[in-house]
């Protein structure tokens, strides 16, 4: 307690290191006696005692002015190569506090390389930290901070007195600790929060010095750390993070990248600046060497955060390429994912995606290849290659009956939008046993869109000149007003271009109709030989679930489908329709329905409404035509 006092009076004493070393040795050399005079003194160069703040000057004088002194022993330590080696080091020569701290890190590192089993056990790391325990005062803040980290990897219980002391002296020191001393900090204490322990004290403590010094960031190491463990930090912190990450993006390594970007899609946080950032260095500087893990991790990033930069995907599949044959099956497949979720189809890439299956399909897992084979039907990649679905079928055969119900459906669906489905595969996800598993195993939400997809399913199965027998009635229907549901920008105006070609005559329009099909149809017309709208509320409509009327179709009439094709539609940077909508267009044309395709890039560029009537009544003479010429 009176070294503690004697210590709060330090800051009343000269605070030049000069001025202070001076001081010490004149009063050391003449006041001998007097303990806690000399205790004093000696603080005022000692780095470990205990100053009060005075912003960061303590910090820098620590770390510039006073360097580390390397004793003997420790650079005994340092060329160790076991950790037997190190325990028979400190047992020869002993040390002091701060040693034995410089000896106890050395310890853990040797103990990672080499493996070693109760360390903490033997009586020479006992002696270790029982010097450690009776001069934690000595012991510099990096060390001290380091500590934290060696112990709990070394195995010491998290309620041990010693690491309660170590804890008890860096909450003293905190306001003296550098910002890279309180980030190893922070990456330790999110460690103790995850296995369950935590010093409430010494959290909030560090969140508050955090906070208030974030301006002395100034390197990439240190940010990445603190990135990795934002979940512990409040929504301004993060967003000052962000800013220095984006301020200092041009220094960072590739491996930096990495980790910042890892960060990012682990707190599910699409900082689009800091992304735009970091895929431009990526892709601009030739120095980068881009590895394959850093290729993969981006890609995985990317997809998770929805963010596309299509000169770095290019370059990813450039580099990618060549590589292929060295690619693990894990590896194909989790990219394969990322391009899908991302709606980017490279075709000499997922080429060689399928090539891999087939050349290595022994070595894929049954989700490895489901995940492959999702990422196809996504993007419509229709393989003409025979021999990968012979190799997916037969993969199939053992494993189909034990899939997860929501991965059977989507397996099942995958292969209705790649025409590679079967009676087996349909049969199984429409029995009524089935679709009960499915309903009571998920979320309400997510069992009405699986039930969508059965409908689909059932659709195939009827429309496709497969021959196969499947009642669509076995499948309980969605909500059909499901909640939150909403029409975009292009259904709307659609909808209006679509009432004024109708001559606004409700008997002559559907618009957004729920088929039986699981399809929805933007807007549905009926016309007479002359390509102009008649009322069809009389007339039967084997598409609605409630059959429409009892008239049949008058000759020479046609059933017309409007359908907006949204920005989401499509394939990144492609006119492409993905997997899901071509199969629509396919089966409302297998229904009957001559089919009017509205893409967004036509049909948000018209400005006034009789251009866009104009348009609508020029494409649906062009479809029906296209009909007649058939």
């Amino acid at each position: 307690m009176t070294t503690r006092l004697l210590c709060r009076w330090a800051r009343w004493f000269p605070r030049s290191p000069q001025t202070a070393i001076a001081s010490a040795r004149l009063q050391t050399s003449t006041v001998h006696h007097t303990e806690p005079l000399c205790l004093m003194t000696l603080s005022l160069i000692r780095p470990s005692v205990r100053h009060l703040c005075q912003g960061n000057e303590l910090a820098k004088i620590e770390e510039a002015t006073v360097p580390y002194e390397r004793t003997k022993l420790i650079r005994l330590v340092e060329k160790a190569s076991t950790p037997d080696e190190v325990l028979q080091l400190w047992d020869e020569h002993g040390g002091s506090g701060s040693e034995a701290a410089r000896c106890l890190i050395q310890l853990n590192l040797r103990v990672v390389e080499k493996g070693g089993k109760e360390v903490l056990l033997d009586p020479r790391c006992k002696s270790m930290q029982d010097t450690l325990n009776t001069q934690l005062s000595t012991v510099w803040n990096g060390s001290l901070v380091g500590l934290l980290r060696t112990l709990t990897m070394l195995g010491l219980p998290a309620d041990a007195p010693l690491l309660g002391a170590i804890q008890n002296e860096v909450l003293w020191r905190i306001r003296r600790l550098s910002y890279r001393h309180l980030s190893y900090l922070a990456d330790w204490v999110a460690f103790q929060r995850r296995m369950g322990y935590e010093n409430d004290v010494l959290t909030s403590t560090l969140l508050k010095q955090l906070e208030l010094r974030w301006t002395e960031l100034s390197d990439s190491r240190t940010i990445t750390i603190l990135m990795g463990r934002a979940s512990l930090f409040t929504p301004s912190l993060i967003d000052k993070l962000e800013d220095k990450a984006l301020e200092l993006a041009e220094s960072f390594s590739a491996e930096d990248m990495r980790r910042v970007a890892l960060a990012l899609a682990a707190q599910n946080r699409r900082a689009v600046p800091l992304l735009r950032a970091l895929s431009y260095h990526l892709n601009q500087k030739p120095s980068f060497e881009l590895k394959t893990p850093l290729l993969l991790d981006i890609a995985y990033v990317y997809g998770k955060l929805n963010f596309s930069q299509t000169q770095f995907l290019k370059r990813l599949a450039s580099e990618l390429l060549p590589r292929l044959s060295e690619l693990s099956s894990s590896e194909v497949s989790r990219c394969a994912k990322s391009l899908a979720l991302l709606k980017w189809l490279h075709l000499p890439l997922f080429e060689g995606f399928a090539q891999h299956y087939v050349s290595y399909s022994e070595k894929y897992s049954t989700l490895q290849m489901c995940n492959l084979l999702m990422a196809f039907a996504k993007l419509n990649f229709q393989l003409g290659k025979e021999q990968f679905y012979q190799k997916v079928h037969k993969a199939l055969e053992d494993s189909f009956t034990g899939l997860e119900p929501f991965l059977k459906t989507d397996m099942v669906w995958s292969l209705c939008v790649l025409n590679q489905a079967n009676s087996d595969y349909i049969s199984s996800v429409t029995k009524p046993d089935f679709q009960k598993n499915l309903s009571a195993g998920g979320i309400e939400g997510r069992t009405e869109n699986y039930r969508q997809k059965l409908l689909n399913i059932c659709a195939y199965a009827q429309l496709e000149p497969l021959g196969l027998a499947v009642d669509a009635s076995t499948v309980s229907l969605p909500d059909l007003q499901s909640k939150g549901e909403s029409s975009s920008a292009l259904q709307k105006t659609l909808h209006t271009a679509l009432w004024s070609l109708a001559n606004e005559r409700k008997q002559a329009l559907r618009t957004a109709v729920k088929t039986l099909y699981g399809w929805t149809i933007d807007g549905e017309l009926v016309v007479d030989s002359e390509n102009k709208p008649i009322d069809m509320e009389n007339f039967k409509a084997p598409h609605l679930p409630e059959g429409g009327g009892a008239d049949a179709l008058p000759e020479g009439a046609r059933r017309i489908a409007f359908v907006a094709w949204d920005f989401s539609s499509f394939c990144l940077k492609s006119k492409d329709l993905l997997g899901r909508f071509a199969m629509q267009k396919r089966h409302l044309q297998l229904a009957g329905f001559i089919v009017v395709e509205v893409p967004y890039f036509e049909f948000l560029e018209l400005k006034s409404d009789w251009q866009k009537v104009a348009y609508l009544k020029d494409k649906l003479g062009k479809a029906v035509a296209e009909e007649m010429a058939k």
